[in-house]
């Protein structure tokens, strides 16, 4: 999807009339099975109302919610019953709100789960996520994945991440919860004390905001933009289409995002670095796999 098309689609947010779900559904969020919900949609609603999802004309590119998708099928099995296709094993559905779900990840193990929104969102292009209606998911994670959280990432740094249309195996939008290496906890705060990334949305997209950040063993350094925050309040995604992706002429088809909250021997630091990448930057990547992991 190029820019104008994804501004074009932007602007329907406000004059469409935002799907939501009408249906009775009691204490939804408290539930860790399959709950009722509107097949209109999936987002079984709370008392007061869930969060709206994308609307019928967003559709083509944010996808149906009939699409024969294993992600997508895994959610409306935790939230409506639905049973998966044949051939699909049916998840364990972790936790189960009117907004979101959590999954185990691949491998599954301790430090490797997913977030799902229970809305019908394909990904990161979907121009929904940047509305001042969309769900505020990367909350929920950091929530769910913390120490204290329902689901917690056992691992000593955690890290939220989000993969570009082109690196991603399912169309489902999915966040990864998984564990972060100790160097790059290091990394990341040597770049703070350095002042090597952008304390402010407005300069995100700074040249002076990019830095290389080693992953995995042997894959070497790749570039990403780095914005420093003080909490997740904020739409991440509606912060980086308007500081980055647009200001640029980027597509945001071709993001990744990672939020690392920071840890110091006291525990979480009440910060978070929020990392971008895209294949435009110079040694930058489209991928969020070179820095969680998952095994």
């Amino acid at each position: 999807m190029d820019r104008r098309q994804f501004v074009r689609f932007s602007g329907v947010v406000g004059a469409a009339t935002l799907l939501a779900g009408t249906a009775a559904a009691g204490n939804a969020a408290a539930a860790t099975g399959p709950v009722p919900t509107d097949p209109s949609c999936p987002t079984p609603p709370p008392p007061g109302g869930a969060a709206p999802c994308p609307p019928a004309s967003m559709q083509a590119l944010c996808g149906s919610p009939n699409d024969n998708d294993l992600l997508w099928n895994d959610v409306r099995y935790c939230t409506t019953g639905t049973p998966p296709p044949p051939g699909q094993t049916p998840p364990a559905c972790l936790r189960t709100t009117p907004n979101y779900v959590v999954l185990h990840g691949r491998p599954e193990n301790q430090h490797n789960y997913l977030l799902l929104p229970s809305c019908r969102i394909s990904g990161i292009e979907c121009p929904f996520l940047v509305s001042t209606s969309a769900h505020n998911y990367w909350n929920d994670a950091w929530e769910t994945a913390r120490s204290t959280g329902s689901v917690p990432v056992q691992y000593t740094n955690i890290g939220l991440g989000v993969n570009s249309q082109g690196a991603r195996r399912y169309q489902q939008l999915h966040i990864h919860m998984a564990g972060v290496r100790p160097s790059t906890q290091r990394r990341l705060q040597e770049l703070e004390s350095m002042g090597r990334m952008a304390t402010q949305p407005s300069h995100w997209g700074d040249p002076g905001s990019q830095a290389a950040v080693t992953g995995r063993p042997g894959s070497g350094d790749r570039t990403y933009r780095i914005l420093r925050l003080p909490n997740l309040t904020q739409n991440l995604f509606a912060l980086l289409y308007q500081n980055v992706v647009r200001p640029q002429g980027l597509s945001m088809a071709n993001q990744t995002m990672i939020v690392v909250p920071k840890m110091t021997a006291a525990g979480f630091a009440q910060a978070f670095y929020v990392l971008n990448s895209d294949t435009s930057l110079h040694d930058g990547t489209s991928t969020c796999d070179y820095l969680l992991v998952y095994n």
